[in-house]
């Protein structure tokens, strides 16, 4: 995979569906009373794996391609797998399905590939083993490999440490399980995908502050669920038309959760162009159409509450910074350092290989911008989001950018370089 420098952006695009929808889709939908049908799913390896875990617990699940049809056995129907449940390279799997295993009455063990098994997973141990469960981490790291022997929880008021949604449903799912109220206090809140699914699939689900609390043993009903365009997959074209010259890109059907919109309010602190259309609310989400146009963007400090909203996206919004006049802050984010590379050492190395001056900080980095970037070979640490971050720098640097692992983007965006081919000239 070779990226040169483009002369401008045009047309309409739609970006696969959103993944932590996609995720929670076939969860919730297996441990639903019939049929639950999801159109506009994520047809990636992550969500492929929370499929085949599920398969492999008895539910009967037909898919075709971003079609999955889930026929759910209700909330105690799970079977014993006869086999590792593996989730690939997918911490939502791992941490969401965990909730759900610690309340079902058999034992399991979870595994992953080399990145699972290096990520903190003491994060759910702690609140799931204070409901009664009792999980292992075989290697005795507090990663996978995890054994569970579930059944027998009771509710419980978690406050969370760190603001994770997948830490958030963890304790949510397993309260499902529980005859009780369980809450989950963040102290920043995180995405509420499982909030308003869950609700939507007949849970008791409320929510204050950065509170959210589910009410426990619920008869959940298979649901019809559209899945919007995922903001993560967006993020990179709408960062492309932003930083490229002679750019109007329209992005259709994308999910403007304001829990997952960091991304856009940060593009407008910087000076994006950025207009909305067509505001919408599918299955319980905001959806929105985005019209992106090549702007002159400023540096901005990105920091605080703002965090969770965004992420996954802070590798997009570092190329965004090192493109931009001005210096921009990255702070508060940490979290960084435990998703599928230390994506802070990721970040700041492939910049300063294109030539961006750019310090690395505990928390986040500082990004001094606007000078010409230069074409490198790109470490992507099997990083999806690394590869897709450093694709859209590669648009705007002088010679040619290049992948050690260009194919790690079939994590959640299959069509990627496709996508991106079909609107660069």
């Amino acid at each position: 995979m070779e990226i040169t420098k483009i002369n401008g952006i045009s047309g309409e695009i739609t970006v696969p569906g959103d993944k932590s929808i996609s995720h929670r889709g076939v969860m919730f939908g297996a441990i639903s009373q019939g049929i639950t049908e999801l159109t506009g799913f994520l047809d990636g390896a992550d969500c492929r794996s929370t499929i085949s875990c599920f398969r492999k617990m008895g539910i009967e699940i037909k898919q075709d391609n971003d079609h999955v049809i889930i026929y759910g056995k209700g909330l105690h129907g799970l079977s014993s797998p006869t086999d590792i449940l593996d989730v690939g390279n997918s911490g939502t799997t791992t941490r969401l399905m965990s909730g759900i295993l610690a309340g079902s009455n058999f034992t399991s063990t979870v595994n992953g590939d080399a990145s699972i098994q290096t990520r903190p997973m003491k994060r759910i141990i702690t609140p799931l083993s204070m409901m009664g469960a009792d999980i292992k981490s075989l290697r005795g790291n507090d990663c996978a490999p995890l054994q569970i022997n579930g059944g027998h929880l009771h509710p419980i008021h978690y406050d969370s440490p760190v603001a994770s949604a997948q830490v958030k449903s963890a304790v949510l799912l397993a309260g499902l399980y529980c005859d009780g109220v369980t809450s989950v206090t963040e102290p920043v809140l995180s995405r509420n995908h499982t909030e308003l699914m869950l609700s939507g699939f007949g849970a008791e689900v409320t929510s204050q502050g950065t509170t959210a609390s589910v009410v426990g043993l619920p008869q959940l009903q298979g649901q019809k669920i559209f899945v919007p365009g995922d903001i993560s997959s967006a993020a990179y074209f709408i960062a492309a038309a932003l930083i490229a010259p002679n750019a109007e890109l329209t992005i259709r059907n994308v999910n403007c959760n304001p829990t997952r919109d960091g991304i856009l309010k940060v593009a407008e602190a910087m000076g994006g162009n950025i207009k909305y259309e067509n505001k919408r609310i599918v299955s319980g989400e905001e959806v929105c159409d985005l019209v992106v146009k090549s702007s002159s963007l400023q540096g901005t400090t990105v920091g605080g509450d703002i965090i969770p909203t965004l992420i996954d996206e802070i590798p997009m919004i570092a190329v965004m910074a090192a493109y931009a006049n001005g210096t921009t802050i990255i702070k508060d984010a940490a979290e960084l350092k435990v998703k599928e590379s230390n994506r802070i050492d990721s970040v700041v190395m492939n910049l300063q290989a294109m030539g961006v001056d750019v310090t690395a900080t505990d928390d986040g980095m500082v990004i001094h911008g606007g000078q010409p970037l230069h074409g490198a070979h790109i470490i992507t640490k099997s990083d999806h989001r690394i590869a897709m971050a450093f694709a859209i720098a590669g648009l705007i640097a002088t010679g040619i950018t290049t992948f050690d692992d260009p194919n790690c983007v079939v994590i959640s965006y299959p069509s990627f370089y496709e996508t991106l081919s079909n609107i660069c000239h």
